[in-house]
């Protein structure tokens, strides 16, 4: 099912759950795809244009960042926009675990492809023990997987 403008709850979820999903695939080229061809990102204090650039971001991001986990919620949705909020668990190249919270603002165009994504996050030094999103990092979020809210995050 494509999942396009105007969304529903019910779609608005199913869209975030996708966008997770191809996130936690750490496959930049197939994320990039999510994304319209001249999309516009607002990624922290870094600003990134076009699907090309889309995946040298992405790249870069898993080639330092581990490990990667992500959970991501809805907050907020309207005709065209979803608002998530979400954390996600990695490990840097010295070994040191973090937790990124963040929020992201996402708007679409008329076939479902993310025109513009403006995120803030913050990174939290965590130890190992206190971690909470532990799944095959091989894998998608399993959907027996407690949320955000049901991890207390």
């Amino acid at each position: 099912m494509k999942l396009t403008p105007p969304f529903t709850k019910e779609t608005a979820v199913q869209k975030i759950r996708a966008a997770e999903d191809a996130w936690n695939s750490r496959n930049p080229e197939k994320v990039s795809h999510a994304y319209s061809p001249d999309t516009i990102w607002r990624n922290r204090s870094e600003f990134v244009h076009g699907r090309e650039q889309v995946v040298s971001f992405l790249t870069h991001k898993w080639k330092t960042e581990l490990e990667y986990r992500l959970v991501k919620e809805l907050w907020a949705y309207g005709d065209s926009r979803i608002a998530v909020r979400f954390a996600y668990e990695y490990r840097n190249l010295q070994g040191q675990w973090f937790r990124a919270y963040g929020n992201e603002n996402w708007e679409f165009d008329k076939e479902g492809l993310m025109r513009e994504r403006h995120a803030s996050i913050n990174d939290l030094p965590i130890k190992e023990s206190e971690r909470k999103l532990h799944w095959d990092t091989d894998a998608v979020r399993p959907a027996n997987s407690p949320g955000l809210t049901e991890l207390g995050l």
